[in-house]
C-alpha cells in the first residue's frame, strides 16, 4: 500500500489489474485504516480513470453473492445519488412502471445516504424483507416482472470497508461503484448522474463492459431527469439534449419533487403516485425516467413511443398491480 500511495501522491494511475487487486486486498483486511483513507483521499484529489473504476469494480464482483438472471436480461434503473436534492424515490418507482409494462427488471439499491429514504428504505415501508434466496427471487421475476436485490445482502465485502467511510464522512470512490455492482449483470442500465463528468466517466466504462445503457442529468445537477430543467442524455446510440416540453412535459419546480422530511412521507408520495393521485409534476417525473429505461431495452422505438407505453402502465393500473403483486410475494 506505500508503494500505491506513493504513487497516487504522484498522480499516477493505476491499472485495471492494479485497481482490481488493490481492492481484493482491502475486502480481505490486508491493510490498516488509516492506509485505506488514505488511498480514498487521494482518489478524491483527482479524477478516477475508467480502468481504475472498472478494476474496482471487477474486484467486487468476485466477491460478490451472484444471482442468474441472464435468461430475463432483466434492466435496473438507478441514480449515483449525492446531488443532495432529497427527491423522492423516483428510480424505484419508475421501476414499477417499466415492470408494470411488462419488462423484467431487477433493481439494485439501499439505504439512503443522502436523502431521506433510499430504495430499500421504501421497500421496507411497504413491509418488504429482503433476500438473496434465487428461489424466492425468480419466483418475484416470473410472477410480477421485478427483483429487489439489496445491496448488504449481495455485497458483504463492503461491510469492511463501512468503518473507514463513515468514518471519513464524505463521498468516496466506493460511492461511484455502487450503481455498476448489481450482482445479477443486468442486460440493461439506466444511469442519473449529477453531473457531466460523471456522465462521461460512467458512459465510457458502460462501452468497456458491453452493457446497453442510457446516462441521463438533468442540467441543474439532479442525478435523474427532474424536469425542473433541460436534461442530457447518452446512450450507445445517441447524445442529445432534451427541453421538457418538447416531450410534452410541463417544467417541474424543484420543491415538488422533495421526498419529504421522513420515510413515511417519501413512501406516501409513492404511493401517490402508482395509484395515480400524485401532483402532475411527481407523476410526469417518474413517467419520463421509465420511458427512457424502456427505450434502453427497445432501442428502434422513437421515445414518444416509450412515454406513451410508460404512461400506459401507470393509468391503467398495471403499475400500482404489479407493486401489490411485489410486495405479496416479499413481505
Amino acid at each position: 500500500m506505500k508503494a500505491i500511495l506513493s504513487r497516487l501522491f504522484n498522480h499516477e494511475e493505476l491499472s485495471t489489474e492494479e485497481s482490481r487487486q488493490l481492492l481484493l486486498n482491502i475486502t480481505q483486511g490486508m491493510y490498516p485504516e488509516a492506509q485505506v483513507a488514505a488511498m480514498l483521499t487521494a482518489f478524491q484529489m483527482r479524477a478516477i480513470t475508467v480502468d481504475e473504476l472498472i478494476g474496482f469494480r471487477e474486484a467486487l464482483m468476485e466477491t460478490r453473492i451472484p444471482i442468474d438472471f441472464a435468461p430475463y436480461r432483466p434492466i435496473d434503473i438507478v441514480g449515483t445519488g449525492g446531488d443532495g436534492k432529497n427527491t423522492f424515490n423516483i428510480s424505484t418507482c419508475a421501476c414499477f412502471v417499466v415492470a408494470g409494462a411488462g419488462y423484467k427488471v431487477a433493481k439494485h439499491g439501499n439505504y439512503g445516504a443522502t436523502s431521506v429514504s433510499g430504495a430499500s428504505n421504501v421497500m421496507e415501508q411497504h413491509g418488504v424483507r429482503f433476500s438473496n434466496r434465487p428461489d424466492r427471487l425468480q419466483r418475484s421475476m416470473d410472477e410480477c416482472n421485478m427483483a429487489y436485490l439489496h445491496a448488504q445482502l449481495f455485497n458483504p465485502a463492503m461491510k469492511l470497508v463501512g468503518p473507514v467511510r463513515r468514518a471519513l464522512g464524505v463521498r468516496t470512490l466506493f460511492n461511484l461503484l455502487g450503481p455498476l455492482v448489481n450482482p445479477c449483470r443486468p442486460a440493461y442500465q439506466l444511469l442519473g448522474v449529477a453531473d457531466l463528468a460523471q456522465m462521461r466517466l460512467y458512459t465510457n466504462v458502460f462501452y468497456k463492459l458491453g452493457i446497453d445503457f442510457a446516462v441521463v442529468n438533468s442540467l441543474d445537477s439532479y442525478d435523474e431527469i427532474s424536469l425542473t430543467d433541460e436534461f442530457k442524455v447518452m446512450t450507445r446510440n445517441y447524445e442529445r439534449i432534451y427541453r421538457p416540453r418538447t416531450l410534452g412535459f410541463g417544467e417541474a419546480r424543484p420543491e415538488e419533487l422533495s421526498g419529504g422530511s421522513t420515510q413515511q412521507d417519501a413512501a406516501r408520495i409513492f404511493d401517490n403516485i402508482l395509484n395515480r393521485c400524485a401532483t402532475p409534476a411527481q407523476t410526469q417525473c417518474v413517467v419520463v425516467n421509465a420511458a427512457f429505461a424502456i427505450q434502453v431495452m427497445e432501442p428502434m422505438k422513437e421515445i414518444e413511443e416509450c412515454i406513451a407505453i410508460a404512461r400506459e402502465s401507470l393509468e391503467s393500473g398495471k403499475a400500482l398491480n404489479t407493486l401489490k403483486k411485489f410486495i405479496e410475494l416479499n413481505s
